[in-house]
Formats: structure tokens, C-alpha cells, sequence
């Protein structure tokens, strides 16, 4: 009886973990994307490298979590009959998902921090260029 209940939660735990995205990440998701698409200044490319460093640590967390699943069924798969072999597979399957998606963010968060780090440049660049303009004019009486 004891097997059937924690078999029955684990099951549980596994559809919870393993569920589509909701419409509210996928409204999420295109926010961000949109975010991205017209990201023009160094704070909006330092609040989303933030938020795509905030992501792949949650993608990680979840690979982790997986890691550690795909472990207690390879060392206590006897205790889940014939689904054993389906739950390490799909779990595997989530892990390597879940690490895909860590180091796609972590990409786009580098991108996203290269972006910003030219853009203070080019701002730098123009502030200085009106810096030398003003002492011109100011040293030019015409």
C-alpha cells in the first residue's frame, strides 16, 4: 500500500514537472522576445541579461532536480516494475532539456550584456563628443 501511494505521488510530481508551457509563460515568453526585439538602450540590455541570467539558473535548478530523479531511479528501479526503463527515459529526456535551455540562456545573456556594454560605449563616445563641442563654442567667440 505504502509503494502505491508514493508511486502515486511521484507520478504526480513527474506530470506537474513534465507540463507544457501555461498560456501565462507563453504570454511571457513573447513579451520577452518582443522585449528583446526592441531593446535599444544599456538598461534594457542589462534588465534582460539579467533576466536570462535569472532563467538559466532556474533551468539549472531543474536539470539538478532531474540529475538527482534519474539517479534514485537507476539505483531503485526494481521498485517501479515494468515503468522503470519509461521513467528514466523520459526523465533523461527532461534533463538534457533542461540543460539545453540553461545554456541557451545563458547565451542570449551574454549577448544581451555585449550589447549593453557597446551601447555605454557609443553613449560615452556621444556625451564626449558634446563635451568637446561645448568647450569649442565656449572658447570660440564669434
Amino acid at each position: 500500500m505504502k509503494t502505491r501511494k508514493f508511486f502515486a505521488a511521484l507520478s504526480l510530481g513527474l506530470l506537474a514537472a513534465c507540463a507544457q508551457v501555461s498560456p501565462h509563460e507563453a504570454v511571457h515568453n513573447t513579451n520577452v522576445r518582443k522585449a528583446a526585439q526592441s531593446a535599444r538602450t544599456r538598461s534594457d540590455h542589462d534588465a534582460l541579461t539579467k533576466y536570462f541570467e535569472d532563467a538559466a539558473r532556474e533551468m539549472k535548478a531543474k536539470a539538478e532536480e532531474q540529475k538527482h530523479l534519474l539517479e534514485h531511479y537507476e539505483e531503485k528501479g526494481y521498485l517501479y516494475g515494468r515503468q522503470a526503463q519509461d521513467l528514466k527515459s523520459h526523465t533523461a529526456a527532461l534533463l538534457r532539456k533542461y540543460e539545453a535551455n540553461a545554456e541557451e540562456n545563458i547565451k542570449e545573456a551574454a549577448l544581451h550584456r555585449q550589447m549593453a556594454q557597446e551601447q555605454a560605449k557609443r553613449d560615452f563616445a556621444a556625451h564626449q563628443g558634446h563635451v568637446v563641442d561645448a568647450a569649442k563654442q565656449g572658447s570660440n567667440p564669434n
